[in-house]
């Protein structure tokens, strides 16, 4: 799945920037496509913002019954753990080829491999991802990757949470959408791209649950926008 875009740019904000391209490497590629389909990034693609392509891991695997031939009938990304193990392990060699393919070369860019043992992804990050030109993103999946991969291919190893989930599909996800906000014109409004959430409230004034009326806070209801401002940055996350 390939959206083909200009490599230049004007933005809303009327500054010339080379577009951010995110490179996704996956062996289910089908799994983002109602996301880049949908709403803000499917609108920033439209408007030639960025660029996201997804790349399906099996364009990369030989066949393993002619290995010299490079083929890909089987298309096997995966195999056994040395030293013995349940499940299979993502192979080095296809996405070390995958990389050397997407990597664009003179550009700003970060190869970056999901794992529970990375570091922690936040906001300082999404700053510092989104004045690159490429992001490239290893999904894995199964019961990991090679570790060649986290140690000589990846430049940095991140987790999205103190969890663990199937695959990678999911952090690409979190990063493409954090990292997005930031490219300029991709939000509509400009203060609006980094915010942390304040509660919000809207109609109805008084709402009752289980025979409890529940009000909105006063404070909103006053008028006072310096006293507004104040309730919110006192409870907004920071």
């Amino acid at each position: 799945m390939t959206t083909n875009i200009d490599n230049v740019v004007l933005s809303t904000y009327s500054l010339v920037k080379t577009l951010m391209r995110f490179d996704i490497i996956t062996i289910f590629p089908n799994f983002f496509k109602g996301f880049l389909s949908e709403s803000l990034l499917a609108r920033a693609q439209k408007n030639k913002l960025l660029r996201i392509n997804v790349h399906n891991l099996r364009k990369w695997a030989k066949d393993p019954l002619r290995p010299e031939s490079g083929a890909s009938r089987h298309q096997t990304v995966d195999g056994k753990p040395f030293g013995g193990g349940v499940g299979m392990v993502l192979k080095v060699e296809p996405i070390s080829k995958a990389v050397k393919a997407i990597r664009k070369k003179g550009k700003k860019a970060k190869v970056i491999l999901f794992s529970p043992r990375g570091k922690q992804f936040d906001q300082k990050m999404v700053k510092r991802f989104s004045k690159l030109d490429q992001l490239v993103l290893i999904s894995g999946r199964y019961e990991g990757v090679d570790e060649r991969v986290a140690e000589y291919i990846a430049d940095e190893v991140i987790s999205v949470g103190d969890y663990v989930l199937s695959g990678g599909e999911v952090p690409s996800m979190v990063m493409i959408e954090a990292v997005s906000r930031l490219i300029p014109g991709v939000i509509g409004k400009k203060e609006s791209a980094e915010k942390f959430d304040h509660p919000q409230y809207t109609r109805p004034e008084v709402f009752e649950i289980d025979h409890r009326k529940i009000s909105v806070p006063k404070v909103l209801l006053s008028g006072n926008h310096k006293k507004i401002g104040e309730w919110r940055k006192n409870h907004s996350k920071v």
